[in-house]
């Protein structure tokens, strides 16, 4: 069996894999749930720049420097970040060993 051959008999039994069906299925909804909290956070902000800009320019506190956009900003700025860590300890994690099975299994049926 040609080379081609045999990675296209392998790709095809990823993809009739009910694993592969599954890992696309959870990482597909872990993507789309953590892209719809960063939107909903990010374009919520400039909903209140555009809506209420005088809310953003208020200070935290009497004499503070640190306005409530100051504060907004730098929250958005940490809680992004975690979130990519979130994702990234779940692809390393679950997704990788799922992925990992996946292929074993599909190496061991064109050997």
């Amino acid at each position: 069996m040609s080379t081609n051959a045999s990675q296209n008999a392998v790709y095809a039994r990823i993809r009739k894999n009910p694993r592969f069906a599954e890992l696309v299925s959870k990482r597909q909804g872990f993507a789309t749930l953590l892209s719809v909290i960063v939107l909903t956070i990010f374009y919520g902000f400039f909903m209140v720049v555009a809506f209420n800009p005088n809310l953003i320019g208020q200070r935290l506190s009497e004499g503070s420097y640190v306005t409530v956009g100051i504060a907004a900003e730098l929250f958005m700025f940490i809680f992004f970040w975690v979130l990519t860590a979130v994702y990234v300890k779940r692809a390393n994690g679950e997704f990788d060993a799922i992925t990992t099975e996946i292929i074993r299994d599909a190496s061991k049926e064109v050997k």
